[in-house]
């Protein structure tokens, strides 16, 4: 009988430490299958940000270099250029790459860095809190907008793959959810080819994943699924903003 699902290769078996309902091990899973699929293992090496994903180290099987808050594709990019025949990522919330990280991620893409990112959004600074982010949305309650996010005073919430789709750097840019099973399928496939586009030697590369965060959110799992469907994915639509080519990426 033809095995249809394993356990990912480059995922450790150690117990994740996130919060229950919390969507960063599907994420992780994901991430974990395209570099199983692509045959690439032996030379991907992660960055770790600072945020929820601070461990992630601890649970890919691939090399993993942590970095400063925000400065992770500083740091790959440092990586990349003196291993460029490595496949480089690094593993980002919205906390670390929309805030303090903002001008690393713009140079990045900018310049066309051969590195994929994955940028997690929930719309909060989940390890620290719950404190408002970048992406929070409007009206949204968090322990810095208790009466929620007063785009009058604070702005609005920045849409990330719009921004950067504006650059000529970027290869790929695409936004997914993994609110429901057929969702969390396309993700699994813009991942994949977010890392396909750096083994073709293509330019920079991001998924943005909209990812729940119940804990700071004041939900259940459930609910903050819905949340997911009903209020994050009308404010960041879903979609591919920037694909200069498709790429298969088969075994390298």
């Amino acid at each position: 009988m033809k095995k249809v699902f394993a356990y990912p290769r480059a995922l450790t078996k150690k117990r994740t430490h996130y919060c229950p309902g919390c969507t960063h091990g599907i994420i992780h899973r994901l991430v974990a299958e395209a570099i199983d699929d692509l045959g690439i293992q032996e030379r991907t090496i992660g960055i770790a940000p600072v945020g929820c994903a601070v461990l992630a180290y601890e649970y890919f099987d691939v090399d993993f270099q942590e970095a400063a808050h925000g400065r992770a594709p500083a740091v790959a990019t440092g990586i990349k250029r003196v291993h460029p025949e490595s496949i480089v990522f690094s593993y980002q919330g919205d906390g670390d790459l929309a805030s303090i990280g903002m001008a690393e991620i713009i140079h990045a893409a900018t310049r066309g860095e051969k590195i994929t990112v994955i940028f997690v959004n929930n719309t909060v600074y989940g390890m620290t809190g719950g404190q408002m982010a970048p992406t929070t949305l409007p009206g949204q309650k968090t322990t810095t907008s208790p009466y929620g996010r007063d785009t009058a005073t604070v702005g609005y919430p920045i849409r990330v793959c719009e921004l950067l789709s504006t650059l000529d750097g970027p290869s790929y840019l695409a936004r997914v959810s993994v609110h429901d099973p057929a969702h969390i399928k396309k993700a699994g496939q813009a991942i994949r080819q977010a890392f396909a586009m750096q083994v073709a030697g293509k330019g920079f590369s991001l998924v943005e994943v909209l990812s729940s965060c119940p804990t700071n959110w004041g939900m259940t799992p459930t609910q903050a699924l819905t949340q997911v469907k009903e209020k994050l994915i009308p404010y960041y639509p879903l979609g591919v903003f920037r694909m200069t080519e498709e790429v298969a990426g088969d075994d390298a």
